[in-house]
């Protein structure tokens, strides 16, 4: 025998309730169905309430909008019933619509509403419902008919969310079903009941479910089954974390943790009649009937996993009461607690210093100022005395419920909770675990909540999937090819190393764009690159597309980072491509807002020495990843090798380095077959150079990654303090044109020639080489012997020789190209899955 519960979209629409009437018919449940408890039309129990207010505030709107829903059941009578069915359905239809009307004509006379008339005026979503059900199911040729619940499940007199008595009501039902044709199937109310003395009360929101565990355990079924529109209870709320999956089975108690903390598939009090009788309760979709749903018994099969699932609340009040005066005081937790109870408030969440000078709870947000004054009223003395502090209340706050029967054999559960919610940046305000380590609760601010879930949902769920949510500004040759790069290899990442990247947010100079669920990184790169000039033929095609996109707005680096932040992704990241001062100047806001950044461009470790410390040290501070490992030679691993020299106890003496691909590329080919300016015309034509030559010939950008190493070695030293070497007479710096430059720079080929001449003579060549050693950094043009390594130098490589306190005798040399859009971009891409590792 069954018990089966209909949810108001399984019933509130043509489609549904056809489905329900095959499901009734399947062999599944032909012929085992007792009761199908129905509630009402999804809407109506909303829209009821609104008729009874508008009533109340004289709006006789209200008689137009009873007329459509009048019309909404009578279009559902007309599709199913013909004939005799169909006029009785429309003679109880009427009789119930005119008792309505009368009730809320009263309602809108006397400008009145109690809680009593609230709950018979509520009660009519499934008295109309049930009624038309019955009436549905007869015509479709099983035998049903109406059962009004209030005859049946007594409460109490708490209007609005009264209480079963589970005596009187299971010796109703038992006696009822005694008498009745054991053949029939009947279709009756869920959500009402009535008092004692006969008047109508609700069960609380979700009270149909009660409904239909209180017959389930009236009669011993076999099982309850409750049919809505999701496929069972989820690990997290779908709406929350697009993740989220199906619980196979769970456990009475983990089931009545997760909807005590938000999980709205099964209503909390629902378990407790079934529980008692040991009745499993199957939670389906009437949508998707084939999907497996979910089981909840008492001996549920362990999960595969360490938790069984998430859930949260999204708006609640947590009151704080602390002061000495409660330290090693006996019966104040009593007190406190007796006050609250005799305002009748429900406490949602409990946590104490174990110091006892605090406590503090969580309350819904109507109840915070009956709470406060509750707890001040009981206080008053001690208030005044100075013993305790005046009650203070938090809002707009959140709770996350972790739970799991695994959870009390489980080690590490706490510290990875902990872990996710730390390494997004969200504060814990409040803790609370119960003695069976079935639960942790964490109070957290309610515009965390997504992102807390979401990280959590991560770290016990994805089975070591590791998600990057990545905002990148810049998306020209380094940021572009990167996007490339994580185009081609996404799927790898995620197959072989559990890493996904999910770019969230994307910009250049001119546009950018944004979406929670991820861009594309092609059609992002072609968006963003549509051309300026939207009058031009050759402009046409990606500008008409940008323009159609509406995601596409006008870059702004103020909007681009509030828009970043306030999506509030977990596991964000921020990639800078650019090489521009204003971006790399709001780091430490970013940073600050817990979000990792990562960068090639140099401004910021070789700007200012203080906001070098200020980034640097904030972000090791709080453990939030900022990487710069391309600033210094793309993608060799400089930094991080400097880093684990340190690390492991090393001391580093001195570094030398050729550290520019463009002077590496002219010294290394520069042997007196050609003078030095048709070698610098060369770079420039095979790309080695900027499109202005001198921008590299000044050597600016070998100083600026010089200066970053001395201060990744702890140097504390500003940029005017490292030593260059002018490379190039002044009067080709003043040159006006690129061509101009290049006249000028054939008038130096003699001073070059002279100085290489004189180098070969003793056996050497000339390399532009960076030192840094002894608190100093200098970057100068020196003759190298054959056993140097630097003349083992080919092309555009870059170098970087290290004489450390272990490698002394024969120092570490990092060789390779410097330089190039995929190595850079390569390196850039290696520092955002190194934040992934840190999400384990």
């Amino acid at each position: 025998m069954l018990v089966v519960k209909f949810g108001g979209t399984s019933l509130g629409s043509i489609d549904a309730m056809g489905r329900v009437i095959a499901l009734l018919k399947d062999p599944e449940h032909a012929g085992r169905v007792r009761v199908a408890v129905a509630s009402a039309f999804s809407g109506m129990t909303d829209g009821l309430i609104d008729l009874a207010r508008r009533a109340r505030a004289g709006d006789h709107t209200y008689t137009g909008l009873l007329k459509i829903m009048r019309k909404r059941h009578e279009d559902m009578a007309a599709f199913f019933l013909a004939g005799e069915g169909k006029k009785q359905a429309q003679n109880d239809l009427d009789a119930l619509f005119a008792e309505l009307a009368r009730m809320l004509d009263g309602v809108s006379i006397l400008q009145e509403l109690s809680p009593r008339i609230l709950d018979s005026i509520m009660s009519f979503g499934e008295r109309l419902s049930a009624s038309l059900l019955a009436k549905i199911l007869s015509g479709a040729g099983i035998s049903a008919q109406y059962l009004d619940a209030r005859t049946l499940i007594k409460t109490d007199r708490h209007h609005g969310n009264a209480h079963f008595l589970a005596e009187e009501t299971f010796d109703a039902i038992a006696s009822f079903f005694n008498d009745a044709p054991p053949s029939l199937l009947y279709a009756a109310t869920g959500f009402i009941g009535s008092s004692l003395q006969g008047v109508t009360t609700t069960l609380g929101r979700g009270g149909s479910d009660l409904t239909a565990s209180i017959f389930g355990a009236a009669l011993a079924v076999e099982e309850v089954e409750i049919w809505t529109d999701v496929d069972g209870i989820m690990t997290a709320d779908p709406k929350l974390v697009k993740n989220a999956f199906r619980i196979d089975q769970i456990s009475y108690v983990e089931a009545m943790e997760l909807s005590h903390f938000g999980a709205k598939v099964l209503y909390t009090p629902t378990i407790k009649p079934a529980l008692k009788k040991g009745i499993p309760i199957y939670i389906r979709n009437t949508f998707n009937p084939r999907a497996g749903g979910t089981r909840v018994t008492e001996n549920a099969k362990e999960s595969p996993y360490a938790i069984r699932g998430i859930s949260s609340m999204t708006h609640v009040a947590v009151i704080r009461i602390q002061g000495s005066g409660m330290v090693g005081v006996s019966g104040f937790s009593s007190r406190l607690f007796g006050a609250l109870a005799r305002r009748g408030l429900n406490i949602l969440l409990i946590t104490q210093s174990s110091s006892e000078y605090s406590i503090c709870f969580a309350v819904l947000p109507e109840d915070t100022e009956s709470a406060v004054m509750a707890a001040h009223e009981e206080f008053y003395r001690e208030i005044s005395a100075g013993a305790i502090d005046e009650p203070y209340a938090e809002r707009d706050m959140a709770v996350i419920a972790v739970v799991g029967s695994r959870m009390k054999k489980t080690a590490g559960i706490a510290g990875r909770v902990f872990h996710a919610l730390g390494r997004n940046g969200i504060n814990v305000v409040a803790v609370a675990q119960g003695s069976s380590e079935l639960n942790i609760s964490a109070v957290i601010s309610r515009q965390d909540e997504a992102k807390a879930v979401n990280a959590i949902h991560e770290a016990f769920f994805l089975a070591g999937m590791r998600s990057v949510n990545l905002f990148l500004l810049g998306t020209g040759l380094i940021g572009g090819t990167m996007l490339d790069q994580i185009a081609e290899h996404r799927e790898a990442l995620a197959r072989d190393h559990q890493v996904r990247i999910n770019l969230a947010g994307a910009a250049n100079s001119r546009y950018m764009l944004f979406d929670p669920e991820g861009l594309d990184p092609k059609e992002a790169k072609a968006l963003l690159k549509a051309p300026k000039g939207k009058g031009s033929a050759c402009a046409a095609p990606q500008e008409e597309a940008a323009a159609k996109d509406g995601r596409l707005e006008a870059f702004d680096l103020s909007r681009f980072i509030g828009i970043m932040q306030s999506m509030n992704l977990p596991n964000s990241a921020f990639c800078d491509c650019t090489a521009d001062d204003a971006v790399s100047g709001r780091y430490a806001d970013i940073l600050m807002g817990s979000i990792p950044v990562v960068t090639p461009n140099k401004r910021a470790n070789s700007g200012s020495l203080a906001y070098y410390k200020k980034i640097v040290s904030y972000a090791k501070e709080r453990g939030i990843p900022y990487l710069y490992e391309v600033t210094v030679c793309a993608g060799l691993p400089v930094i991080s090798t400097l880093r684990d020299l340190f690390l492991s106890g090393d001391k580093v003496r001195r570094i030398e380095a050729v550290l520019s691909g463009t002077l590496s590329y002219i010294f290394n080919n520069y042997d007196g077959t050609a003078p030095f300016s048709a070698l610098v015309r060369a770079a420039k034509e095979k790309g080695y150079t900027e499109p202005d030559p001198r921008d590299d010939l000044n050597a600016m950008d070998a100083a600026r990654k010089a200066l970053i190493l001395a201060r990744e070695c702890g140097m504390p030293l500003e940029f005017p303090a490292v030593a260059i070497e002018p490379l190039l007479p002044a009067s080709c710096f003043e040159a006006p044109t690129v061509e101009a430059f290049f006249t000028e720079l054939e008038k130096a080929d003699a001073s070059f020639e002279e100085r290489r001449a004189a180098a070969a003579a003793e056996g050497k060549a000339l390399r532009y080489v960076a030192v840094i050693e002894e608190g100093s950094a200098r970057l100068s043009l020196r003759p190298e012997s054959a056993e140097s390594p630097f003349r083992s130098l080919v092309d555009a490589d870059n170098m970087v020789v290290i004489t450390s306190q272990r490698y002394s005798s024969l120092p570490m040399v990092i060789k390779g190209p410097g330089a190039g859009a995929q190595v850079t971009a390569g390196g850039v891409l290696a520092d955002i899955l190194r934040i992934a590792k840190t999400l384990v």
